[in-house]
C-alpha cells in the first residue's frame, strides 16, 4: 500500500485489565502507518483508565461511549475494536487494503478467532431470519477453509470493524439507547438500507476473548438488553408488511417462550421478556419517529436487502442458540 488514509480506532474499556494492556501492546506492533486510537473508560477502578481519552464517571454502555469516541475522530475510516481483543500485524493494512478497492463497500469484518482457542471461530458473521432472531454463522465453530472465502454478511461482529466515515456521517453509529448488545446489528442493517454493502474478510485476523465483559454482568439484565434491543431494531428497520410477518412473528416466539419460563417458576426470566416488551410499548412515541428517520435513510426494498442477509430457519440452529441462553442463565459459559 503506497497511501496509508487516516484510520480513527476506538475502544472502550470498562476494567480490561491484562488482557487490555496486551490489546494495546498488540496495535503498537501493528505495521499501518497512519492511525490514531480513542480510548473510552467507561468508569474503570482496575487502573487501566489511565490509558482514557476520554473517562467517564460511570459505565454508560457500549453504545454510547462508542459514539463519544466517534465524535473525536478524524479518520477516513473508523475501527471499532473491544477491549479483549489482539491484533496481527497486518490485520489493519490488509482490511484497509480490501475496503478501499470498493466504494460500495460500507464496512469490513477480519476473521475473528477464539482468543484461548484460536483453532476456532468467534463467528464469521449474522444473519437475519424470518423469525426475527440471527443465525451467527460460523459460532464457535472449529476453522476450517470454508471459512477462507470472503462473505457479503448482515450483521458484522462488534468486536473488530472497519466503517468508512462517510456512512457513519449518513446513518450515524449507535443507538443510545441500546446500552448494549445488538446495537451493532442495528447499525448494520442501517448500512445496508443506505445502499452499502458489508463484508467478511478472512484475510485479516484477530483474537477475541470471547466473554470476557459478560460473565462480570448479570446474564438476565444481559438477556432483557438483547430482548429489548431486537424489538428496537426489527420496528425501525423492516418496511411495510415485513414488521407484521417478521415483527409479529418474533414477539409471538418470545411471549410463548415468557409463558415456558413462568410455568417453570422461572419469574425473572418471565419478567425479563414482559419488560423488554414494555420498554418498546412506552417508549412507541420515540420509536416511531426514530424509524421515520431510518426509513429516510432507505435507498434498497426489503426485498433487495433480503437476497443477501435473511436466510432460511434453522430451528436446530435455533434451538441450540437457545440452549446456549440457557446455558449462561444457569452460569455456565462457553469457552
Amino acid at each position: 500500500m503506497t497511501e496509508y488514509p487516516l484510520v480513527s480506532i476506538i475502544i472502550v474499556n470498562w476494567n480490561g485489565g491484562k488482557v487490555f494492556e496486551n490489546c494495546l501492546i498488540s496495535l503498537k506492533k501493528i505495521d499501518y502507518l497512519n492511525w490514531e486510537l480513542i480510548i473510552v473508560d467507561n468508569g474503570s477502578t482496575d487502573g487501566t483508565q489511565r490509558y482514557a481519552t476520554i473517562k467517564n464517571k460511570r459505565n454508560v454502555g457500549f453504545a454510547r461511549a462508542n459514539n463519544q469516541g466517534y465524535r473525536k475522530c478524524k479518520g477516513k475510516y473508523v475501527l471499532l475494536l473491544n477491549n479483549d481483543t489482539r491484533v496481527e500485524k497486518r490485520f489493519l493494512t490488509k482490511l484497509v487494503g480490501r475496503i478501499e478497492k470498493e466504494p460500495q463497500i460500507g464496512i469490513i469484518q477480519p476473521k475473528i478467532l477464539v482468543m484461548d482457542k484460536p483453532t476456532h471461530l468467534d463467528s464469521v458473521g449474522s444473519f437475519l431470519t424470518r423469525t426475527g432472531f440471527l443465525e451467527h454463522y460460523g459460532f464457535l465453530a472449529k476453522d476450517s477453509k470454508k471459512y477462507d472465502k470472503e462473505l457479503l454478511i448482515f450483521s458484522a461482529k462488534g468486536a473488530c470493524m472497519l466503517v468508512r466515515r462517510e456512512v457513519i456521517e449518513k446513518v450515524e453509529l449507535f443507538d443510545g439507547d441500546y446500552i448494549s448488545y445488538l446495537e451493532e446489528t442495528d447499525f448494520c442493517w442501517r448500512v445496508w438500507l443506505a445502499g452499502y454493502k458489508i463484508l467478511y474478510f478472512p484475510q485479516s485476523k484477530i483474537l477475541h476473548k470471547v466473554g470476557m465483559t459478560s460473565k462480570r454482568l448479570n446474564q438476565v439484565i444481559v438477556n432483557y438488553h438483547s430482548f429489548k434491543n431486537r424489538l428496537i431494531t426489527l420496528f425501525k428497520n423492516l418496511n411495510g408488511l415485513n414488521i407484521i410477518l417478521i415483527g409479529g412473528l418474533h414477539l409471538v416466539i418470545i411471549l410463548g417462550l415468557s409463558f415456558y419460563y413462568l410455568i417453570h417458576f422461572r419469574f425473572k426470566e418471565a419478567i425479563m421478556v414482559w419488560r423488554a416488551i414494555y420498554w418498546n410499548l412506552s417508549h412507541l412515541p420515540s420509536l416511531v419517529r426514530k424509524r421515520r428517520k431510518v426509513q429516510k435513510i432507505r435507498t434498497v426494498t426489503d426485498k433487495e436487502v433480503f437476497r443477501y442477509i435473511l436466510k432460511p430457519v434453522d430451528w436446530q440452529e435455533m434451538f441450540g442458540h437457545f440452549l446456549r441462553s440457557e446455558r449462561m442463565l444457569a452460569g455456565k459459559h462457553e469457552i
